[in-house]
């Protein structure tokens, strides 16, 4: 599968009680191209990824309202957005109306990636952000027929990118990053939500040999 037919099959999935980004126009936040922008954007990503020697896939859980949603990528908010293009030498600008709206979770992610250089791949278990029924600003699990789906996308994913390993943030991401690693190395640390944060940072540095910088020596 090339890299733009499985964008635009990532794009025609429409499912209830799930925004896709790729497609689907955010009425309050989201430009007329903002579907469109998010679709090149991780076209270029995909393309860049492709062409080097990618070290690890990160992978989450599904896109969150304050994330993913508004980003198109995994594990990536407003704030982040372009810190995550120029990674791989992409130019990008904020798809979204307003303020860049912060995410926590990403927020962790990216104060542990920042100090990492090699190629990383972001990417969910469920590509999209599911929502509760008549709230689209909310964030559910995604369940057990959207995480088939999801997985279906991700061992595409793997295929394209071929990371060397993955690394699973999360239980519902292991489970799935097991089942998918057959040939890969997996490895589960643990979400950076719910108090996870000094666990994730201190699992990342081990896992990439950083030495503890001073700004979390002290948590």
């Amino acid at each position: 599968m090339t890299i733009s037919s499985f964008v635009e099959d990532l794009s025609s999935l429409r499912l209830e009680n799930v925004f896709n980004p790729y497609s689907e126009r955010c009425e309050l936040y989201d430009y007329a191209a903002s579907p469109r922008n998010r679709r090149n954007l991780l076209k270029n990503l995909l393309v860049a990824a492709s062409e080097v020697d990618v070290d690890s896939m990160w992978i989450g859980r599904d896109l969150g309202y304050r994330g993913g949603r508004r980003t198109g990528l995994a594990l990536t908010d407003d704030v982040h957005l372009s810190d995550h293009a120029k990674r791989w030498d992409v130019d990008c600008r904020k798809f979204t109306k307003g303020t860049a709206v912060p995410e926590r979770t990403a927020a962790v992610i990216w104060s542990a990636v920042r100090q990492i250089s090699s190629p990383i791949f972001f990417w969910n278990v469920f590509p999209f952000h599911p929502f509760e029924s008549g709230k689209p600003f909310s964030n559910r699990a995604h369940n057990s027929y959207e995480r088939k789906i999801g997985e279906e996308i991700l061992a595409e994913m793997i295929s394209i990118v071929k990371p060397k390993r993955l690394i699973a943030i999360g239980n519902d991401a292991e489970k799935s990053a097991r089942r998918l690693s057959d040939t890969l190395t997996h490895v589960k640390v643990r979400h950076p939500s719910y108090g996870g944060q000094n666990i994730f940072l201190g699992q990342i540095r081990s896992l990439y040999g950083i030495g503890e910088s001073p700004s979390h020596s002290h948590n």
